[in-house]
């Protein structure tokens, strides 16, 4: 599948902006389950590219406002065509990171015993001998989903795993940060994935989040699940970053000076090629 895609974020500030310095994970890569034909990004400054430690491209860019200036508004735009082939089950490059980073506990998807003790329903392997069953992972993905329902504004950025499974609810960043967070607890590597998904006429789900599950950690072997929509990953799903949780790949994050109360808002529009 080859989609369009256009992710617009309109910053508005209640006093004149003196300084910002941003950084931004709005470039997808071409990897075995998508190609990018081509990409565009735009920011209010000159963008710099570079590599996280993950593998991601990510650009950033600083503000400098003068005392004459009067800036109240900041605009970034990311748009471009990547066609999809809904490869599922992928190797990774020598280049990344080992699959044990991902065992490493992290603010919003650390491991615990409550969630370990739910992962052991679905999961029967052994962690030590470095392999996952994948009809196992997709038991625990499920059981995930039926555990912790999708609910629009039930949570916000900072809602960690734990939170999460135990109110109960949450959207697809929670339910993504709970798989991770029992696949660690159980000694399994994963990690989270930030990404588009199109579906037709529904914009409010263009914005998504699903996980990397390590299948054979000698191998480097992973495969793509989306907890939130019960399945792998397909042609529907663009990827655009990876880490250890949403803290490590946001679309957008920085440090601002003036300004006073920021508002944002994020138009993203996903259209077949």
């Amino acid at each position: 599948m080859k989609l369009h895609i256009k992710h617009t974020t309109d910053y508005r500030y209640t006093d004149p902006l003196r300084y910002a310095l941003q950084t931004l994970w709005l470039t997808p890569q071409t990897g075995p389950a998508q190609t990018v034909k081509f990409w565009s990004i735009g920011a209010p400054e000159k963008l710099f590219a570079q590599h996280d430690a993950f593998g991601n491209t990510l650009h950033s860019y600083t503000f400098v406002g003068q005392t004459s200036d009067n800036v109240r508004w900041s605009l970034v735009n990311a748009a471009g065509k990547v066609e999809t082939f809904g490869v599922a089950e992928f190797t990774d490059d020598d280049s990344l990171p080992m699959p044990a980073l991902y065992l490493r506990a992290t603010s919003l998807a650390q491991p615990h015993p409550h969630l370990a003790d739910f992962g052991r329903r679905f999961i029967t392997t052994q962690a030590s001998s470095g392999k996952a069953d994948l009809q196992e992972i997709l038991a625990l993905s499920a059981g995930v989903a039926g555990a912790v329902s999708y609910q629009k504004y039930s949570t916000n950025v900072t809602t960690t795993a734990l939170q999460a499974f135990e109110s109960g609810a949450g959207v697809c960043q929670d339910q993504a940060h709970v798989m991770v967070a029992v696949c660690r607890s159980l000694g399994i590597p994963a990690r989270y994935v930030s990404g588009y998904f199109y579906a037709a006429n529904e914009p409010d789900l263009a914005s998504h989040a699903w996980v990397d599950v390590c299948l054979d950690v000698a191998a480097r072997r992973w495969v793509s699940i989306d907890v939130t929509h019960h399945c792998l990953i397909d042609e529907r799903h663009v990827r655009l970053a990876m880490g250890t949780d949403y803290n490590a790949c946001p679309p957008s994050k920085g440090v601002r000076r003036g300004g006073g109360k920021e508002s944002m808002t994020v138009t993203i529009t996903i259209e077949p090629a």
